[in-house]
């Protein structure tokens, strides 16, 4: 009788660094090593890596005590499969993908990223490749899934960083603004803000008013505390931005030629531009209507760094864990999900293109809103 073929895999990191990265590189890796008998190349640097052709074996020494380990050891990058710059032109590579998972003799490509990758993913499993991805990013905003790892730590580190501006603020009779990442999402800076205490919470879902924001600021002054902490997602903007920013989407939408899309496309892109500072734009307007001391903390990458939490360790390893075991059983073309204390493979067409933001209904902005914590709506 035959020996059954040894199953092939190939795995690759794409977006934004994040912990729990190398713990699910670790959990994909030791499941398929030494539960099912699999071999594993790594390719580095994202879907770039596997154009190029940049490999790394994965064996058990290679997988050792990264657990901890924050960042990625197969590295990362943005580059998308059918858009990368390519001696200085833009080309769409996804048939040299096809060939080197040929030339490699792959049974499946595991994919660990966000929303972008995502998408990727479903473009490559369209082109005849066995694709398996697992949620990746600190925005929490992932389609389909519960959580993703990386959420966990960020939100640990944003929430220690309100703790600490208390005392500050507190000292120095001041409003302390702190911009937290999350431009269309605002789990993360919801899910500090209310674990942190924040006095304000702006989050993208909820377009806020600066004369709201001012009066519960002025509130609190006017029963003697004159300090407060405000909690704002890079991506919140007030209700006169979101309008121009939605009609801006909705021409967008409505593109049809190549040329209006081409001009939709820059007129999002100048309104982008134009958002960038925003928190510090705020900080000036809340100066002005309270004549109190405004001063801004960006946390920036420091939410995407360092060793990942015990949370995102276990989630990370159990999504691995689960991929592995799909791979196993055949089933392909699929983000494996968290829900509840499972795991549950959803198709990449439910998952691409689509992002899970913060419901207006959602418990989170209930316990906000109870706690009298002001949303600036």
């Amino acid at each position: 009788m035959a020996k059954p073929k040894t199953k092939r895999i190939g795995i690759l990191t794409a977006g934004g660094d994040s912990p729990g990265l190398n713990a699910a590189i670790r959990g994909v890796g030791k499941t398929a090593l030494g539960f099912y008998g699999m071999e594993i190349i790594g390719f580095r640097d994202g879907f770039r890596g596997l154009v190029e052709d940049r490999r790394l074996k994965l064996d058990k020494t290679t997988l050792a005590g990264i657990l901890t380990v924050g960042g990625t050891i197969l590295g990362t990058s943005r580059d998308k499969p059918h858009r990368m710059l390519i001696d200085g032109r833009t080309r769409d590579m996804t048939d040299v993908i096809v060939k080197n998972y040929r030339k490699h003799k792959l049974d499946c490509l595991v994919c660990l990223g966000g929303g972008g990758t995502q998408k990727s993913a479903l473009r490559l499993h369209q082109a005849g490749l066995n694709v398996i991805t697992l949620p990746k990013t600190i925005d929490n905003d992932v389609a389909m899934t519960d959580s993703t790892f990386g959420f966990a730590t960020a939100l640990d580190i944003a929430t220690e960083a309100i703790d600490r501006l208390h005392s500050t603020a507190h000292s120095h009779h001041r409003i302390i603004i702190a911009e937290i990442m999350g431009h269309r999402a605002g789990w993360l800076t919801l899910g500090a803000g209310i674990a942190g205490g924040a006095d304000v919470i702006l989050i993208p879902e909820i377009p806020y008013r600066v004369e709201k924001i001012a009066e519960a600021i002025r509130r609190r002054s006017r029963v003697g505390t004159n300090f407060s902490i405000v909690a704002v997602a890079e991506g919140a903007m007030s209700v006169e931005d979101a309008r121009v920013f939605a009609a801006a989407e909705a021409k967008r939408e409505r593109a049809r030629t190549v040329q209006d899309k081409k001009e939709a496309k820059a007129e999002l892109a100048t309104l982008e531009s134009r958002h960038t500072g925003n928190t510090l734009r705020l900080a000036r307007q809340l100066e002005e209507l309270t004549h109190l001391e405004s001063r801004v903390t960006i946390l920036g990458y420091v939410q995407r760094g360092g060793t990942p939490s015990p949370a995102d360790r276990l989630l990370a390893s159990r999504l691995g864990g689960a991929c592995a075991d799909l791979i196993h059983q055949g089933i392909f073309g699929v983000m494996v999900a968290a829900r509840g204390d499972r795991t549950e493979p959803v198709p990449l067409e439910k998952v691409a293109g689509k992002r899970r933001g913060v419901p207006a209904e959602h418990s989170w902005i209930a316990t906000a809103r109870h706690v009298g914590t002001c949303l600036g709506d």
